[in-house]
């Protein structure tokens, strides 16, 4: 696939995950042997260490780290943003059945213009969207803009991996199996080919590490999952 920018790669992504949205829960859970329920939980109990408020997830999907999020302490409500219709339909479908201490509703929106007030929330997150966005810079910019200073940016996003001895594993189980299963569960090869490319294309820690610092966030810290194919970024809005 060739490497698609701002628009062309907006409505590719739009159609590939509206094509996929309702198996994707399932092929989370397949692709990650289950683990990505637990590294949401650990992404939720980061973004609100020392926090209380309101929580804003972009780019939010079926809402899993929405979920997680309002089951955390400190959480008063939680807003679960995605571009499409039917990622939200299937997030809100996912809040009757598992209610949790803090409010949970979800609606449609642009994680490049979100439609919020500045300083609006303790915490905003992301969970393996980051790569998909058209302009990354942009909708960082917007997420530190909606974030109350002292507040935190998070996200928890797959990562390429340059180096180590993981690094064929992780490349085997993305390009060779990964593939094989979208083919199965989803008969969608092409959207489960375009995750290893996504991967591969995507900045490596170091470099989000950067990018946060660069639209204003201080004391950014990441944190490496699953054989460093995973990362937790955070950093802080400057009081």
């Amino acid at each position: 696939m060739v490497e698609l920018k701002g628009p062309e790669k907006r409505r590719y992504v739009a159609d590939l995950f509206s094509r996929i949205s309702r198996r994707y829960d399932l092929m989370n859970t397949l692709m990650t042997f289950g683990m990505d329920r637990r590294w949401r939980k650990t992404a939720a109990r980061q973004a609100m260490e020392g926090l209380e408020g309101p929580v804003l997830d972009v780019a939010t999907g079926t809402g899993d780290l929405a979920l997680a999020l309002g089951r955390v302490v400190g959480v008063t409500e939680v807003v679960g943003m995605d571009l499409l219709n039917p990622m939200v339909s299937r997030a809100i479908s996912k809040v009757a059945r598992a209610p949790g201490p803090a409010p949970v509703t979800f609606m449609v929106g642009d994680a490049l213009s979100l439609p919020f007030p500045d300083d609006s929330f303790a915490c905003v997150t992301s969970a393996f969207s980051l790569r998909n966005l058209p302009d990354l810079e942009a909708a960082l910019r917007e997420m530190v803009r909606v974030t109350r200073p002292g507040g935190r940016v998070l996200s928890l996003e797959t990562m390429p991996v340059d180096k180590g001895m993981s690094r064929p594993l992780v490349r085997f189980h993305f390009r060779r199996i990964v593939p094989l299963l979208g083919a199965l569960i989803t008969f969608d090869r092409a959207a489960y080919t375009y995750l290893p490319q996504s991967v591969d294309r995507f900045l490596s820690p170091a470099g989000l590490a950067d990018l946060f610092r660069a639209v204003g966030l201080e004391t950014v810290q990441h944190q490496s999952l699953a054989l460093g194919a995973v990362h937790i970024h955070w950093g802080t809005k400057a009081p």
